[in-house]
């Protein structure tokens, strides 16, 4: 049997650590569901990112007037259409929300790969910055899983859209790649043998781990899942670590991007978005 393993992760070798991008990025053209199935006013927006690739995004307009703009960046999986289930509530809440499809997700053309799916958000943040229904209510950063990554990263990374950001919510990411590749591969007996083959192939030089410390002075609110078995909670916690102030963590008692399916995940993160500077005492 060990044998066996071993041939069977020398053949994979190649084509797993070829494919790095296959691995964090598994996107869904099909949409499963629109805004207006679920009761939600929505527009269909078309950004194009700086190398012309064409992206999908749909824009929530708030109930009322806008308390606030989000920008939604979702996990590695599926596309809007079925991340929408994590902020579907917040137009009633007065929140304006644009969701993105990164290339290769959804509608959006291209293929996904890092770090080319930087440009995405980067159209994004520039869309809002030209829309008229933006101009005025704070922006608000929330992301998910590999979106709370990539999202956290760019934050961190670049000041000039940083000072955009009257707040940063991050929500069940990972700290860096090789270490989630690394717990990933670990699961299954067939690429246990390539755990860390797998986390030295992945991406080099934009882990969250090292910018998140640089998104201060914007508040940032950590959420993370203690019983996560996608991104394990060691993952919060180094965060945590890492961050400045004004930062916390919201820790709760479920798993992988769960947290606003309660109603008291929900009302912390309205807390948040009213006052981002008691980042503390949202989560309390």
């Amino acid at each position: 049997m060990a044998t066996l393993i071993r041939g069977i992760s020398l053949l994979l070798l190649p084509l797993l650590l070829g494919s790095c991008s296959r691995l964090l990025f598994v996107p869904m053209t099909p949409l499963v569901r629109t805004p207006a199935e679920l009761g939600l006013q929505y527009r269909d927006v078309t950004l194009q990112a700086a190398d012309g690739t064409r992206l999908a995004a749909w824009w929530l307009p708030a109930q009322g007037d806008p308390r606030g703009t989000v920008l939604f960046l979702h996990g590695n999986a599926e596309n809007i259409s079925t991340h929408i289930a994590s902020v579907w509530w917040l137009p009633a809440a007065g929140y304006q929300v644009l969701l993105l499809d990164y290339r290769g997700f959804g509608a959006s053309q291209g293929r996904p790969q890092l770090p080319a799916v930087f440009a995405d958000i980067r159209a994004a943040f520039d869309w809002l910055a030209a829309e008229p229904a933006s101009q005025g209510p704070p922006l608000f950063l929330l992301g998910q899983s590999l979106g709370a990554s990539l999202g956290g990263y760019l934050a961190g990374a670049d000041p000039a859209l940083r000072a955009r950001l009257a707040g940063v919510v991050l929500d069940s990411g990972f700290a860096r790649y090789g270490w989630i590749a690394r717990e990933v591969a670990s699961r299954s007996w067939l690429t246990w043998p390539l755990q860390w083959p797998i986390a030295w192939g992945m991406p080099d030089g934009y882990d969250l781990l090292d910018q998140v410390g640089h998104i201060s002075p914007v508040p940032l609110l950590l959420i993370h899942g203690r019983s996560d078995p996608i991104v394990g909670f060691h993952h919060a916690e180094a965060l945590r670590a890492a961050a400045r102030e004004p930062s916390a963590l919201l820790a709760y008692d479920g798993g992988h991007i769960a947290g606003f399916r309660d109603p008291q995940i929900r009302a912390a993160l309205l807390r948040f978005f009213a006052d981002p500077a008691r980042v503390k005492e949202a989560v309390h």
